[in-house]
């Protein structure tokens, strides 16, 4: 079968991408004062500085400290069925701070179907960081929906782009699971007949894969 020109769109796609990430960042808490001598009468303010510190509200909302490795999110069956001919290890992205954010991919081109998959973990400072980055991303993907049953919060969105007269479509789900953000992109064209997959297999596909993301990040939580 003779090779196929992929849309300028695609090809930009299996171009190497470099994924930034801030740097991380410290966590601290109070420590505890020396026991007092025999016989001493703790003071009031003895008293006070032997209890605990307690935990800052950032602290207590940061259940995730580092994101799972991302190309073992995905199980090889959900693979298989959304990437046909992919190899279900996928190839992991390179991140300057793998703590902060790991992002694999998995593409193949089957005969004339070509199928994209991504799926990558932010963590943030705290929860509300998260849903305030979270929000923002919404906003800024107006058009879609809500995804109820997954993480704190999910949304999905789907949109269809033409050039040279090949479709393609493309779903986007976001999903925000305590402090840690997960986003998943699905993606299909057909360079037989220039269309693209309909948004209902696409939409569902991106949502299958973001609740084996899900799963696979409450499965690494320590503790």
């Amino acid at each position: 079968m003779p090779s196929l020109p992929l849309p300028l769109a695609l090809t930009a796609r299996l171009s190497p991408v470099v994924v930034l990430a801030t740097a991380g960042w410290a966590l601290t808490s109070g420590p505890f004062a020396p026991t007092p001598a025999a016989g001493h009468q703790p003071s009031v303010a003895d008293t006070a500085t032997q209890a605990p510190s307690a935990p800052s509200a950032t602290t207590a909302s940061r259940t995730y400290t580092a994101a799972p490795a991302p190309c073992g999110s995905i199980t090889p069956k959900t693979v298989t069925s959304l990437v046909p001919g992919a190899k279900t290890t996928g190839k992991e992205i390179p991140s300057t701070d793998t703590k902060l954010r790991r992002t694999c991919s998995w593409n193949a081109l089957k005969g004339f179907d070509y199928r994209w998959l991504d799926v990558s973990f932010e963590l943030m400072e705290s929860s509300q960081a998260a849903e305030k980055e979270y929000q923002e991303r919404v906003t800024e993907k107006s058009g879609g929906g809500d995804v109820p049953g997954v993480g704190d919060s999910g949304y999905s969105v789907v949109n269809l782009t033409t050039e040279d007269k090949q479709q393609t479509r493309e779903g986007v789900v976001l999903v925000r699971v305590s402090n840690a953000l997960v986003v998943v992109t699905y993606n299909g064209s057909d360079f037989e007949t220039k269309k693209a997959p309909s948004t209902d297999v696409i939409n569902k596909g991106a949502i299958k894969a973001a609740k084996d993301a899900v799963t696979a990040l409450e499965g690494s939580r320590s503790g």
